[in-house]
């Protein structure tokens, strides 16, 4: 089946950016090479002062699916949020200016949502490249859904790989810009609502460099530990996923360590395991993903690989 030849529902990626010129290229390639139509792309820039607008010109010439609009925002979340209000999918993405699709994604996680038609998200797993695009971590190995497993880490939702319904956003007040971690909280309302389903496929490449908020590693893990406490609907669930919830916060540390120290690193992780025992297999998880292989290629080589198939020297 070509991508002329799909009659699914039509899927909407919102691109935030802002000053991402250098890697919006790749981004927008991974999206529209996808082999699944119709697509609806919205890119909603922050005025950035790089070549980001030059990009988005000439893309929007080749491509009539691409809408974009370039305007100073209050960042991130207002962007998805203006993105949210643009689109006009049945299911969405919201995937950075610096991240890329693998081939097959978006039609892996439309297939996903058929499958589970009752499904809030769809989510696959994720690896890491470098600014260069060169390979340097994965594929994630999470457990699948349940919202004590993604309370406490035994799974996690990567937002560029990750699929959801637009209307359950909006319903839920969208992207809250007092969290720093407003896509983690996005889902969490949405997860109240609905389940989230994962597909075993590895749907994108997360692009670690210098520019990256990730890398704000004590405001990430105040701003979800503020998240935790300050949420009602946690508030109002059982006593076995607020314990889950409480132990998510000190196993955070295992992604962010503002510390830098594997004593406290470790201490959080026997806290969270005494706390909610089931942490264990977040543990056990992490240490079952696959180290980078010696042979690893760039991104051109790595955009071409089809969803699922081995990496090269893997």
């Amino acid at each position: 089946m070509t991508a002329a030849d799909n009659k699914g529902p039509l899927v909407s990626i919102i691109v935030p950016s802002y000053n991402m010129g250098a890697f919006l290229a790749d981004t927008l390639d991974s999206i529209f090479e996808q082999d699944y139509r119709p697509l609806d792309v919205v890119v909603v820039d922050g005025g950035s002062k790089d070549e980001t607008v030059e990009i988005l010109r000439k893309y929007s010439e080749v491509h009539p699916e691409l809408r974009w609009v370039s305007e100073p925002d209050d960042g991130p979340a207002h962007a998805v949020n203006k993105g949210l209000a643009m689109v006009k999918g049945d299911v969405a993405g919201i995937q950075s200016a610096d991240d890329i699709y693998y081939p097959g994604a978006v039609r892996a996680a439309v297939e996903g949502f058929a499958a589970h038609p009752d499904a809030a998200i769809i989510y696959g797993d994720a690896e890491i490249v470098d600014a260069a695009g060169n390979y340097q971590w994965g594929p994630s190995q999470y457990l699948p859904f349940t919202l004590t497993r993604y309370l406490c880490g035994s799974t996690f939702i990567s937002q560029s790989s990750s699929f959801f319904r637009p209307e359950l956003a909006r319903d839920v007040g969208g992207c809250r810009a007092e969290y720093f971690v407003f896509d983690i909280d996005l889902w969490l309302r949405i997860l109240f609502r609905a389940p989230a389903y994962k597909i075993d496929r590895v749907l994108s490449a997360y692009r670690r460099h210098e520019a990256q908020r990730d890398k704000e590693t004590t405001q990430i893990l105040s701003s979800y530990r503020q998240m935790i406490e300050n949420s009602d609907e946690i508030k109002r669930a059982p006593w076995r996923v607020r314990l889950a919830a409480k132990a998510g916060t000190h196993m955070l540390v295992q992604h962010y360590n503002p510390t830098g120290s594997a004593r406290y690193q470790s201490g959080q992780m026997w806290l969270a395991m005494l706390m909610y025992p089931p942490t264990v297999r977040a543990v056990w998880k992490r240490k079952a993903l696959v180290p980078p292989p010696p042979s690893a290629k760039g991104v051109v080589r790595r955009l071409r690989r089809p969803v699922g198939e081995p990496r090269p020297g893997g």
